[in-house]
């Protein structure tokens, strides 16, 4: 089984909203989608979680103290 990524386990937590918005589910179908998805919601927060923790640990000064920056994407210019 390949490696879950945050972008396949957003794609499908977006067709599992859709399918659960459709109103054509029985409701055992339902509650397997809703758990599926709650599983892949947790996945999801959790590599954000880590991403963020090592934003931070890029930010941080000589001092360890982190700093705020505000982010800008390559291509645009300071105003």
């Amino acid at each position: 089984m390949a490696k879950q990524t945050f972008e396949n386990a957003m794609k499908r937590l977006e067709a599992i909203v859709q399918d659960l918005e459709s109103g054509e589910l029985s409701l055992d179908e339902a509650f397997k989608k809703f758990q599926e998805g709650v599983k892949l919601s947790k996945f999801c927060s959790n590599k954000l979680d880590e991403t963020e923790k090592k934003v931070s640990i890029l930010l941080k000064d000589d001092e360890g103290r982190v700093r705020e920056e505000p982010f800008l994407p390559e291509d645009s210019e300071d105003v």
